[in-house]
This record gives structure tokens, C-alpha cells and sequence, in this order.
């Protein structure tokens, strides 16, 4: 059987290993590395019914030279393909039309997720957040560094939210396609084992 560079490059993300020295590797992550939690509908804000936030503290050592493309690396080794490289909005919104994932490359912020008054979340260089279609976030605060790697599963587009949905709209945000694999550790990682489908 013949395996690709790719698939093999993918496999060994998953075991946070790499092929070359240049390639970003992901931090060991037994269960308790991984905090996932739930946001109950906030208002506006819809949060998800069904599936948890993660987030991986320290989740990848990355090169000191542009940390950015380390996740960016990551991020696509694992099937979530990177879309920008900026911040986090400081008003509150959300994505109905895309699960997504924060890389933070370099700096430090405090985070409030699930929409106002909801959970703060202080992130620094090497965390990872993954917030299901419909988790409000916005950034409280930030150091003049902080800089984040946002990525999707494939074909997912997201929206910029600032206020509710009707009822159709809701609908199509549960059915945002499930992603394939967990966009630190792929297949083998946390989020296959800790979102289930609906």
C-alpha cells in the first residue's frame, strides 16, 4: 500500500509528531490537557445545543521565526484549512455557517465567550479554542502582539454575527457539516471523542 506525504505528514500530527524540523509538532494531550465545557443560548447569542468548546492550553510548540505559520501548518495537516491571520473582534459575535478554531501564534488576551456576562477565557501563545457554530466571543483585552490563526473545515464559510437568528436560520446552524478530525491532534485527537454528532 502506497501512502502519500500528506496522509503520513496528517498521521503523525496526530501523534504529535512531524517529518521535518521545520513543521510545527502538537503538544502531548491526555484528557485532562483538554478543557471542553458547555454555553447555554445567551440572548442573541445562540451558542451550540450539542457540542462543547475545547480548549487546549499549550497546545503546540511553534517556530519562533513566525509562529502564525506554525499553526497554519497544524491547522492544515489536520484537515481544517487556515483562512486569516488577525485578532478577535472586540464586540461580541458569532459564526452560524462554520465551526472555527483559534490558533494563538503569539500574545495574550482575555476572551469572554457565550456572548455578554458569559465565560472568560484567558489565552496566550500556543492555545488553541475551538468554538462550535454559534459560540459567541469577543476580546475583552489584549496585549499589542496578540495574534491569532482562525481555520475552518473544508468548504465552511463563516458569517459575522451580531444578533439573533430566525428560526430557519437556527435550523441550518444545527446542521453545520461535522468536521472529519480535531484540527491539533486529527482523526486519532479530542474532538472526534467529545463532539457526537446529533
Amino acid at each position: 500500500m502506497t501512502v502519500s506525504r500528506r496522509a503520513f505528514q496528517t498521521f503523525l500530527a496526530g501523534l504529535g509528531l512531524s517529518l521535518a524540523g521545520q513543521e510545527v509538532r502538537a503538544a502531548s494531550h491526555a484528557g485532562h490537557d483538554v478543557e471542553s465545557f458547555m454555553l447555554a443560548r445567551n440572548g442573541w447569542v445562540p451558542n451550540n445545543d450539542h457540542l462543547p468548546v475545547l480548549y487546549y492550553r499549550n497546545a503546540a510548540a511553534l517556530p519562533a521565526d513566525d509562529p502564525a505559520s506554525g499553526f497554519e501548518r497544524l491547522f492544515t495537516a489536520n484537515g481544517w484549512p487556515p483562512q486569516w491571520r488577525w485578532g478577535v473582534y472586540d464586540f461580541h459575535h458569532f459564526h452560524s455557517t462554520a465551526h472555527e478554531v483559534l490558533g494563538v501564534a503569539s500574545g495574550s488576551a482575555r476572551l469572554m465567550l457565550g456572548g455578554p456576562g458569559g465565560r472568560i477565557v484567558d489565552v496566550r501563545a500556543g492555545d488553541v479554542v475551538v468554538l462550535p457554530a454559534g459560540t459567541g466571543h469577543r476580546n475583552l483585552g489584549s496585549d499589542d502582539d496578540f495574534l491569532v490563526v482562525g481555520a475552518y473545515p473544508p468548504d465552511q464559510h463563516y458569517d459575522l454575527r451580531r444578533s439573533g437568528l430566525s428560526p430557519d436560520e437556527l435550523a441550518r446552524m444545527a446542521h453545520v457539516p461535522f468536521p472529519a478530525s480535531d484540527p491539533v491532534s486529527g482523526a486519532g485527537g479530542s474532538l472526534p471523542a467529545l463532539w457526537h454528532q446529533t
